[in-house]
């Protein structure tokens, strides 16, 4: 068995907050500088300059990419032969407090959704998932609620087709429209139950982008009709389509990648959610 100490964790949790809202993760910076290549349109192709200038002087400057630097998410693989030495949970949190003060971070956090009131930094969300080994990989996404605030779910009758489900996935993007700042990253959720479905659209996010396509599909233990999975495959052009563009100023990119996470479901039913991510998709890991 090997012990993790709270204190490691602590450390780790708060400069994985500030190097996630400092510097934008490689692969969607390689992302965004494929699509201002690609950009045809003259506006889009200096908003995505704009953008990409912005986040060079953050990381040059140590400054947040974006004023909202969101919800802090983090989540968990923890190994099933590591021994936590403390709380974890408040050494997550207190690690969270700590990268945001120092980062000098938006108090964001109100602790009364409903009356609101006073701001700060916590709590943060914390999802933890038992895998095997003597590890344990820490993950910051620090989510914006521009864009979360376009997710949504939808509780599919077990008849529907996947065509109905491209179809909910495209208008959850049509509806977000500009308002959250495009171009998108869109995860997606299939199957398990809603608050899964919500949850595997949320993790999608994590995903790489631009590995060989700029659709990732990640399965847990599904068995697909063969041919099913190829149905999905035009999403991406099929949302650039809707000519949102950068910032909703028009354009060819509108998202730059779909990830989707499908999880076996229930025969009475399939959960589908959609969790779009800004531009300024942020994340970073650490395996202590």
């Amino acid at each position: 068995m090997r012990k993790i100490g709270a204190l490691k964790i602590k450390k780790a949790a708060a400069e994985l907050a500030k190097r996630a809202n400092f510097f934008l993760r490689k692969d969607v910076l390689a992302a965004l500088r494929h699509a201002y290549a690609a950009e045809k349109n003259k506006r889009a192709k200096n908003i995505l300059k704009a953008i990409l200038d912005n986040a060079a002087i953050a990381a040059k400057k140590k400054l947040a990419i974006c004023q909202d630097t969101g919800m802090p998410c983090v989540f968990v693989e923890l190994g099933q032969e590591v021994r936590v030495e403390g709380d974890l949970n408040k050494a997550i949190n207190s690690g969270i407090e700590e990268g945001y003060t120092k980062g000098y971070f938006r108090r964001s956090i109100i602790k009364d959704p409903l009356s609101r009131g006073r701001s700060g930094y916590l709590p943060a969300l914390i999802h933890i998932d038992i895998v095997p080994g003597n590890k344990l990989k820490l993950t910051v996404l620090p989510k914006g609620f521009g864009c979360e605030n376009k997710a949504q779910l939808k509780m599919f009758n077990p008849t529907a087709k996947i065509e109905d489900v491209k179809k909910f996935i495209i208008d959850a993007v049509r509806s977000a429209g500009p308002d959250a700042c495009p171009p998108y990253v869109v995860g997606v959720g299939i199957g398990g139950t809603a608050d899964y479905a919500v949850y595997l659209a949320k993790k999608a996010l994590l995903d790489d982008i631009y590995k060989d396509s700029n659709l990732q599909i990640t399965d847990y233990g599904c068995e697909f009709n063969p041919g099913s999975l190829g149905k999905l495959e035009d999403l991406p052009k099929e949302i650039n389509r809707l000519n949102i563009g950068p910032m909703g100023l028009g354009g060819k990119n509108t998202v730059l990648a779909v990830n989707i996470h499908i999880y076996p479901t229930h025969i009475a039913g399939l959960p589908v959610a959609v969790n779009i991510s800004c531009h300024a998709l942020r994340s970073a890991s650490v395996v202590l």
